[in-house]
């Protein structure tokens, strides 16, 4: 456990948080009194996977997806 002060905790916020990542906890004291502990939380289960990476499956349509609409359909689509 890394113990600091709230001065040295606002100058070296960027280093305390890299020490947090890799799993230390910074406790941060006024004077002598423990005010406050950073650890790491759990990456959420929204992240968006890396650039690159296959989600799904291929794409698949059938024949007719490019042919033209019939006037029905235009008339629904308002053209």
């Amino acid at each position: 456990m890394i113990k600091t002060n709230v001065h040295q905790a606002k100058t070296h916020l960027s280093r305390l948080l890299k020490a947090v990542q890799k799993g230390e906890t910074v406790l941060i004291c006024r004077g002598e009194i423990p005010v406050a502990r950073l650890v790491a939380v759990e990456p959420g289960p929204n992240r968006r996977p890396p650039v690159g990476q296959v989600t799904s499956g291929s794409v698949r349509w059938t024949e007719d997806a490019f042919a033209p609409l019939t006037d029905a359909e235009l008339k629904t689509w308002g053209l």
